[in-house]
């Protein structure tokens, strides 16, 4: 097993403690949430990597459910497309027009490319730009969407 697929796996193993000690997405993000992805929120997780040209945002099934992962890459393909045209609807009507770094990205339609790929047990979005400040905007809007998301989510820094 490669080294990423550990790290997936030790995340995904450490998810569950993290869910005690955090609770679950906060009910507004959950309800929204729900409107939004199309998988169960409770079955997955999503994982938020920084790197220094971007990052990643990985979606990925807590318990391997072959529907769940079908919606989950489904899901995040679609979003690929639409972030890399500058096209936040969704995480904004999840966490609001207000969030951090969303303008931000937004207004990076063309500077920030944006790529799907599957993984064992769901999807990746990985985020690339050249440009500090949307990276940096990249990285507060990964933050904001780990808070809100709650058990939901986590942050992983390599």
């Amino acid at each position: 097993m490669d080294a990423k697929l550990i790290a997936l796996a030790t995340l995904l193993n450490v998810a569950p403690a993290i869910a005690q000690d955090t609770g679950h997405a906060t009910g507004h993000a959950q309800h929204l949430g729900a409107e939004v992805m199309p998988f169960d929120l409770a079955r997955i997780v999503h994982i938020f990597t920084p790197l220094k040209d971007g990052g990643t945002q990985d979606v990925v099934s807590r318990d391997g459910d072959p529907t769940q992962v079908t919606l989950i890459r489904a899901h995040l393909n679609k979003e690929a497309a639409a972030f890399a045209q500058g096209d936040y609807s969704d995480p904004s009507a999840i966490h609001g027009q207000a969030m951090p770094g969303l303008a931000e990205l937004r207004a990076g339609d063309g500077r920030m490319h944006v790529a799907f790929e599957q993984l064992p047990g769901g999807a990746r979005l990985r985020f690339k730009a050249s440009d500090p400040a949307l990276v940096a905007a990249l990285h507060d809007w990964s933050e904001a969407q780990v808070r809100d998301h709650g058990a939901d989510a986590v942050m992983h820094h390599p």
